[in-house]
């Protein structure tokens, strides 16, 4: 990776990671637009198909603490990050092989 798009990918995860931490300082209390059309119409809760790890973007036991949800947002953008690479690099192999 050259030094450009090292110093683009770093300023990018900074950005998210701000973004990150503040957002639970700052999100609206209010359901959003899916949960409150839900709501509205009185749809009875069913049974999710799998268990989210970090559900509402908290940690299990932390739901009412604004650093549970620091901490989970930052560790999805971290995730999220690593997988994008990952995902990156294997295609970037795949489609050197390709042009030889």
């Amino acid at each position: 990776m050259n030094t450009k798009n090292r110093n683009f990918l770093i300023g990018g995860l900074a950005i998210a990671l701000f973004i990150a931490i503040l957002a639970p300082f700052l999100a609206s209390s209010n359901p959003d637009g899916l949960d409150s059309t839900v709501e509205s119409l009185e749809v009875p809760e069913s049974e999710a198909a799998f268990q989210s790890p970090l559900p509402d973007y908290a940690i299990p036991g932390m739901e009412d603490n604004p650093l549970g949800g620091v901490v989970s947002l930052v560790l999805g953008t971290i995730l999220v990050l690593v997988v994008a690479l990952g995902l990156a690099k294997l295609l970037s192999k795949k489609g050197n092989t390709k042009n030889e």
